[in-house]
C-alpha cells in the first residue's frame, strides 16, 4: 500500500492487457486547465453517458471514452482506483454527477474512493461524498473466480462457496 492508498493491478482477461498501447488511452487530467481543455473537446453525445476512468498510481485522474477498457485507459499500469464517471454542467462550472468503482479489470475496493476524491479535489471539481454506485468485488477462495457481491450476499455465483468479507481480489497488489 502506498501513501496514496492501495494500488490495484489488472486482474482481467490477459488478451485485453496484451492489446494495450504504451501510454494508454486515458487523458491525464492533473489540473483545472487540463480538465477544461479535455471537457471542451467532448461532444454532447459523449457527455450524455459516463466515461471510463482510472486514477493512476501517481494520483492523477485519467478519463477515456466509455467503451474503453480500464486497462487500456491506464496503459496496463497499476491504479489507485478505476470505474465510471459522469459530468454535469451546473451554471458556469462542471461537477461530477455520478461515479462508481465498476471495473471488472481492476476490481477496486470501495475504499479506493479516497484516491478518487483526492484526484477530483486536485483539479477543483465538485464531487459527491462517495461513490454514487459502489461495487463490492471478491475472489472465491474455492474456485478462484472474481465475483460481484450483490445485496450483501457473500456467496460465490460460480461454485456456491462463501466469499470473504475483506477485499481479496488480488492479494499480491
Amino acid at each position: 500500500m502506498s501513501a496514496r492508498g492501495r494500488s490495484y493491478r489488472y486482474v482481467g482477461p490477459v488478451e485485453l492487457k496484451a492489446a494495450v498501447r504504451p501510454g494508454g488511452v486515458g487523458r491525464r487530467i492533473g489540473s483545472a486547465a487540463d480538465f477544461h481543455g479535455w471537457i471542451a473537446e467532448r461532444s454532447a453525445a459523449e457527455l450524455a453517458e459516463p466515461f471510463t476512468f482510472v486514477v493512476g498510481a501517481d494520483g492523477v485522474l485519467r478519463p477515456a471514452p466509455r467503451r474503453s477498457e480500464h486497462v487500456a485507459c491506464a496503459g496496463g499500469a497499476m491504479v489507485l482506483s478505476a470505474g465510471e464517471m459522469g459530468f454535469a454542467r451546473e451554471g458556469d462550472r462542471w461537477t461530477v454527477s455520478e461515479v462508481s468503482n465498476q471495473s471488472t479489470g481492476y476490481c477496486p475496493d470501495v475504499a479506493s474512493w479516497s484516491a478518487v476524491a483526492r484526484a477530483l479535489d486536485d483539479i477543483g471539481l465538485e464531487r459527491p461524498s462517495g461513490f454514487t454506485h459502489e461495487v463490492v468485488f471478491r475472489r472465491c477462495l474455492g474456485c478462484q473466480e472474481h465475483n460481484i457481491v450483490r445485496e450483501n450476499d457473500f456467496v460465490c455465483v460460480f461454485c456456491g462457496g462463501d466469499l470473504p468479507e475483506p477485499w481479496n481480489v488480488d492479494p499480491g497488489s
